[in-house]
């Protein structure tokens, strides 16, 4: 679905219709209809609208590129990201001393709505979650998991990692989704406030602060947020600047406008 709203961004003065973003997807039409919905909360054709709208055309006409416009309309429709229940499990001193000695990561290369991501889990739950680049893949994905748990043994089964993203992308999923984390005391705390701000909604670095004790720690916060190790999940996405300005992102800023912009809480530009 990440390319047929790339290509209706990019041909949205031609006005197409639903038959022709199908096709441009190698999708029937009402397959990709279902698909869209699912994936991005509302329909083609209302999500043309909105490209369509006098916003859209108010933000292109002072120049605004086009993706930038299409993310600027706020989409109104349902987050993908479930309301879920998670749990944040911490790494063990044990675990961390040995590298993860003793424990098995499955590990797994899948595609989403916002691009292919890299899952990782062990018995305690999801242990990391990212985003992709273009020049990336499974073998750099590899590489960063045996960095961080260079005792542990990785396992590829994309049988087994495909449920709990499944459970993550489901709107109508059910929880409770348990990750197994490993970060200093402050970076769990900061985290464990990042899993309080709903689906919908945004928090600033310096709100996060004062809701952790630290007030005057915005930077370590900020810190903290761009070390999260499972995108999505723990969302990191919806911390803005205080001014509304949409601030940086780890896994690109196109993207973060994609995840906010798929909840229906994308700031005005």
């Amino acid at each position: 679905m990440a390319a047929a709203i790339h290509w209706l961004v990019a041909n949205v003065e031609q006005r197409p219709g639903l038959e022709e973003v199908a096709g441009a997807v190698g999708l029937t039409s009402a397959h990709f209809q279902r698909l869209f919905r699912h994936d991005v909360g509302i329909s083609p054709k209302r999500f043309l609208q909105y490209l369509l709208g006098q916003e859209a055309a108010q933000l292109l006409a002072g120049g605004a590129s086009a993706l930038d416009t299409a993310y600027a309309v706020n989409l109104s429709g349902p987050g993908r990201l479930h309301d879920l229940t998670v749990t944040l499990h911490a790494m063990t001193p044990g675990e961390l001393r040995g590298g993860g000695a003793g424990l098995v990561l499955t590990w797994g290369i899948h595609e989403t709505p916002f691009g292919p991501v890299g899952l990782a889990m062990t018995a305690r739950g999801v242990c990391r979650l990212e985003f992709l680049s273009a020049g990336g893949g499974a073998a750099a994905f590899r590489t960063c998991l045996l960095a961080a748990w260079p005792g542990a043994t990785p396992n590829r089964d994309e049988r087994r990692t495909r449920e709990p993203l499944a459970q993550m992308m489901d709107a109508h999923g059910s929880g409770p989704l348990s990750l197994h984390v490993h970060g200093s005391n402050f970076q769990l705390q900061v985290w464990q406030a990042l899993l309080d701000v709903p689906p919908g909604g945004s928090t600033s670095y310096g709100a996060l602060a004062a809701q952790v004790g630290r007030p005057r720690a915005a930077r370590a916060v900020g810190a903290a947020v761009g070390a999260n190790p499972v995108a999505m999940v723990i969302p990191c996405h919806r911390v803005i600047r205080s001014s509304g300005a949409l601030g940086g992102y780890r896994w690109g800023l196109m993207r973060k406008r994609l995840l906010l912009a798929s909840e229906g809480s994308l700031p005005p530009a």
